[in-house]
């Protein structure tokens, strides 16, 4: 497998995050992928290079150019406010709702951050711009090696990016990184493509994205929004709009699902596939559905990861991995690399 890694990731490091009413230690910390780089060495299971850049117009066929803009310049913004915030991670305090215009950008710094935002819990730092940036250079970078003949790749990057929509970040995301390699692999000749975000959490960013168009399916497996995390998409009923119509499909499990349950679900998403027939597939792969994942309820075992990378193999297509969550530290490891392992392996 062909592995696609981003060397700048750790210079986003956030500080605290807000979590139940309390800021606590980020879940999402740079030893992820560390713990994920060093088990896929172990194993040998492939090559690992760094991805050459993309422009940022490649960035803008996902995101909107005001949003890249307030990216690349929020935090040089937000030192310019004090000094001290140098030592301070920024978050947003104010948010546009129902009623309210999205359509002129404030100069007030917090109420922008706020406009480009969906939670407040996804700290903004010194090094976010640049390993998100890299990140989505290994994501396109990834797409781009199918087209060049590759089986696998994978993009070993963060912070990850299925909850960032074309104009907002939250829920640790800021670049879209399944949504910018969907669009490449589109824009580099493939007729249909399709996302399969296995993530504990409704890839809700890529989900808007795509949600009127029919070159792209959209096919997410988790927890229900009802009690989880995004809360406000991820329901069976929502399927697509317009030319987009029958091309969105959610697969919302209860908090507490079985393996099995899991397992029929990802059944019905590959039956979907099938039905599709995408000329390639990208893989938000997350793995806090892990029984020991903090942040979820599943109940999925290290070497249920292994089946997963098999039946995903037995599409027969083309596949992308870009990574996405995952919060059990010390199995995050064995965990993602079981899935890249099952898919290499799979006869």
């Amino acid at each position: 497998m062909l592995t696609f890694y981003n060397e700048h990731h750790a210079q986003h490091r956030g500080r605290h995050e807000m979590f139940r009413g309390a800021l606590v230690p980020c879940f999402e910390k740079p030893e992820r992928v560390d713990m994920v780089l060093a088990e896929f060495e172990r194993r040998g299971l492939g090559k690992v290079v760094t991805p050459h850049g993309v422009s940022l117009v490649s960035l803008e066929r996902i995101h909107t150019p005001r949003y890249l803009h307030f990216l690349r310049n929020a935090w040089s913004e937000w030192v310019a406010l004090d000094e001290a915030n140098a030592d301070k991670d920024a978050f947003p305090s104010v948010w546009p709702i129902r009623g309210m215009r999205t359509d002129i950008e404030p100069d007030n710094f917090a109420a922008r951050m706020g406009l480009y935002s969906m939670d407040s819990g996804t700290p903004l730092t010194a090094g976010t711009w640049i390993a998100a940036k890299t990140g989505a250079d290994c994501a396109v970078n990834a797409a781009h090696a199918l087209r060049l003949g590759e089986r696998g790749t994978f993009a070993l990057t963060r912070p990850p990016g299925h909850h960032a929509g074309a104009d907002f970040f939250g829920g640790y995301c800021f670049l879209n990184n399944a949504a910018l390699a969907a669009q490449h692999l589109l824009d580099d000749g493939a007729k249909r493509v399709a996302i399969l975000d296995i993530d504990y959490h409704h890839g809700n960013g890529t989900q808007s994205i795509f949600y009127g168009r029919n070159d792209v399916l959209f096919i997410s497996i988790h927890a229900d929004p009802r009690t989880e995390y995004p809360f406000y998409l991820g329901h069976a009923s929502e399927t697509g709009d317009a030319e987009g119509k029958g091309y969105n499909m959610n697969l919302p499990l209860a908090a507490g699902s079985t393996p099995a349950q899991w397992f029929l679900a990802l059944e019905s998403a590959c039956v979907k596939l099938a039905s599709f027939a995408p000329d390639a597939l990208v893989v938000s792969l997350g793995v806090d559905t892990f029984a020991g994942d903090p942040l979820s309820s599943f109940a999925l075992h290290s070497s249920d990861f292994l089946r997963i990378g098999e039946r995903i193999a037995h599409t027969g297509l083309p596949t992308a991995f870009v990574f996405e969550g995952g919060y059990a530290v010390n199995e995050i490891g064995i965990n993602v690399v079981n899935v890249l392992e099952g898919f290499e392996t799979a006869n």
